[in-house]
């Protein structure tokens, strides 16, 4: 029996999280033995998902996002002492972080001691941090990284043909291949909300003084963790254009998650005055389930890998607006199952999203392609079938 750790950098529900969720319980428990471990940041429901699926799992305590030379050491030595104890034969890492410390905690000891037989390291990433928001100097320093611990891992699998390119033009380079698999869902298998009813639970949690909110007009809607990456601000500021449409005065905009960037949206809502018209609604458990709640889905990332909210949303039948992020452009063909727009521009979002609640039968069309190309591109058995022949 093949024993396999997975190693990601936190414990919330995001991209690579949400990628192990899909990919781990679908493994055959006869052929492999499996270990998740995650850093202690976030609100654990990755913890959670597993060990309803009967996943071992184990919590990594200085494992963390932000870096920090004592607790980064702390974690590379903590992961070293799993990977001595628990022997296995694959190393899974994913996000960043986890994928830096655990491909040198995986091959260092060996280099020096040979004290256990290396493991093979398979390193998924979901969208190279450099292409985050961050400053010239952090780019570079991320870009090198990658770089430098290249060379401690055999395999690493990316998500879409932009990262793909940018490793090789980077010359980021593992010990075996670089590979290209797509994330894949199984739409019939997400067990959606009737739309009343999604619009109902969504209304149940409004604060009392927003009143008719989600009673009239359209709702506009997306799913993310609140981080910079995201562009939600972009998504605020393009409410604002919409706000001063007298034709679209019922629109309301939902967006569920949470994180770090809740308090700065706060504020940017309240200085537009839009607190009657945008409802941050929180992290809700199983967060796809809501989506028939919404007319028009909106994703305003200024980076991504491949968006499972996307993927989602398109598995509901819901027209989408997308930015050309990450895998986005293998997914939305213009014009045809969705709207395709460049990032950070909120005044084409807006005119988008305007062609969108104007035609209705546009609506209904973008759906019914949106989920037409879920079914027909990203299979979920695909993905699992192409990760399980890297082991």
């Amino acid at each position: 029996m093949k024993k396999i750790l997975f190693i990601v950098t936190q414990s919330e529900l995001g991209g690579a999280q949400k990628f192990l969720c899909e990919l781990l319980p679908r493994l055959d428990r006869n052929k492999y033995e499996i270990l998740a471990a995650a850093g202690k940041d976030g609100d654990g429901d990755f913890f959670k998902v597993l060990k309803e699926a009967n996943i071992p799992t184990h919590s990594l305590n200085f494992l963390r996002r932000k870096i920090n030379p004592y607790s980064d050491f702390r974690a590379y030595l903590e992961i070293r002492d799993l990977i001595k104890n628990f022997k296995p034969d694959v190393v899974f890492l994913s996000s960043s972080k986890a994928g830096a410390l655990g491909s040198l905690a995986a091959s260092l000891p060996t280099a020096k001691a040979g004290k256990f037989p290396r493991s093979k390291v398979i390193y998924r990433i979901g969208g190279w941090s450099f292409n985050d928001p961050i400053s010239w100097l952090a780019r570079r320093f991320y870009i090198l990284a990658e770089k430098y611990t290249a060379r401690f891992k055999d395999i690493i699998i990316v998500n879409n043909r932009h990262d793909l390119e940018q490793a090789k033009r980077l010359k980021i380079k593992p010990r075996q291949s670089i590979e290209l698999i797509y994330n894949g869902i199984d739409p019939y298998k997400l067990n959606f909300l009737e739309k009343d009813e999604a619009k109902i639970r969504l209304y149940e949690l409004l604060p009392q003084k927003q009143g008719s909110f989600l009673r009239e007009g359209l709702t506009i809607g997306t799913i993310a963790n609140f981080y910079p990456t995201k562009g939600l601000q972009y998504l605020v500021e393009t409410f604002k254009i919409l706000a001063h449409n007298p034709k679209l005065k019922t629109c309301n905009l939902v967006i569920i998650g949470d994180g770090p960037e809740r308090e700065n949206l706060q504020s940017l809502i309240a200085n537009y005055q839009l607190q009657n018209k945008i409802f941050l609604a929180g992290r809700l458990p199983e967060a796809y389930k809501y989506l028939p709640a919404f007319d028009i889905f909106v994703l305003p990332s200024v980076k991504e890998g491949f968006p499972w909210a996307l993927l989602e949303a398109m598995a509901a039948k819901l027209p989408v607006v997308a930015t050309n992020v990450g895998a986005a452009l293998e997914i939305i063909e213009d014009g045809k199952n969705g709207f395709l727009i460049e990032p950070r521009q909120p005044e084409l979002l807006a005119q988008k999203i305007e062609e969108l609640i104007a035609d209705e039968r546009r609506r209904k069309e973008f759906g019914i392609q949106a989920h037409q190309t879920v079914v027909l591109k990203f299979d979920l058995n695909k993905m699992v079938e192409k990760v399980e022949a890297l082991f």
